[in-house]
C-alpha cells in the first residue's frame, strides 16, 4: 500500500485548522497542525512533511518569515493562505519560496485541487527532452544535469523556475500561449493564473538576461504568451 502523503497545516484560527484537517484526512492525507510559526518550523524539521499549507497572518512570525526560514533547510512545497489578494502579496510570497497561493475564503474543492496539483508537481518524473542541451547567447542549459549557466557561471533556479525555463527552451522560437505554459509547468488544473507567469518570467529575466528591463531572449507576446528566442546559428 502506498504511503499516505503528510501535510502540515499552519493557521492561528482553530476553526480553520479543524476544517482543513478534517477535509484533508477524509481525502486520505496524514495531517499535522501548528498554530504559530515556531511550532511549524519544528514540525517541518522533525517530520519532513510532503506539503505545508501556511497561513500568511500568524502571530509573532508571519507566513513570509516562516516560509523564508523553511527554505533555509527544506524544499518542501508550500501553499500560502491569505485573506489578501493584492499582486504585491502574491509576488512577495513567491519571492520567499511559496509554490502556490490560495485566497481566503476558499472552497474545500479548490483547496484539494491545489493540494493534489502541488503534490503531483513535486513528484513529476522528468519529461523526455527533445534536446540534451540548449544555447542562446551566454545562456546554456544542460538538461541531463539540470544545470543552467550564464557566461560559464552556474545560476541557481528554483524547481518552478527550471521547469518553466526548460519548457520554453524546448519550444524555442515559438510563442507559447499562457494557458499552455500554465498547464505544462503548474498542472492541468491551471490556466487563468497569468500573474504566476509574469512573476516567474521576471525572476528568470533577472537571473539570465544581460539587461532584464530590455530582454533579448525571454520575450513577451502581449496578450498571448512568451517565447524563448534562440538565434538560428545557435539552434543549428
Amino acid at each position: 500500500m502506498p504511503r499516505k502523503a503528510s501535510i502540515l497545516v499552519v493557521d492561528d484560527e482553530p476553526h480553520v485548522l479543524k476544517l482543513v484537517k478534517a477535509n484533508l484526512e477524509s481525502s486520505g492525507y496524514r495531517v499535522l497542525t501548528a498554530e504559530d510559526g515556531e511550532h511549524a518550523l519544528q514540525l517541518v524539521e522533525k517530520h519532513g512533511p510532503d506539503l505545508v499549507i501556511l497561513d500568511l497572518m500568524l502571530p509573532k512570525m508571519d507566513g513570509y518569515a516562516v516560509c523564508r526560514r523553511i527554505r533555509e533547510f527544506s524544499a518542501v512545497p508550500v501553499i500560502m493562505l491569505t485573506a489578501r489578494s493584492a499582486q504585491v502579496d502574491l509576488v512577495h510570497g513567491f519571492e520567499v519560496g511559496a509554490d502556490d497561493y490560495l485566497t481566503k475564503p476558499f472552497s474545500v474543492t479548490e483547496l484539494l485541487m491545489r493540494v493534489q496539483a502541488v503534490l503531483r508537481r513535486s513528484k513529476w518524473p522528468e519529461e523526455i527532452m527533445e534536446r540534451q542541451s540548449f544555447v542562446a547567447g551566454a545562456i546554456e542549459i544542460d538538461f541531463a544535469q539540470h544545470r543552467v549557466t550564464v557566461s560559464g557561471e552556474a545560476v541557481k533556479l528554483t524547481p518552478t523556475e527550471y521547469r518553466l525555463l526548460a519548457y520554453l527552451a524546448n519550444n524555442a522560437n515559438r510563442v507559447i500561449l499562457h494557458r499552455e505554459l500554465l498547464r505544462a509547468v503548474w498542472g492541468p488544473e491551471y490556466g487563468e493564473e497569468t500573474e504566476y507567469l509574469r512573476v516567474y518570467i521576471r525572476y528568470l529575466r533577472q537571473k539570465l538576461e544581460p539587461e532584464p528591463a530590455a530582454p533579448r531572449y525571454l520575450l513577451t507576446q502581449p496578450g498571448a504568451g512568451y517565447m524563448f528566442y534562440q538565434p538560428k546559428e545557435e539552434g543549428a
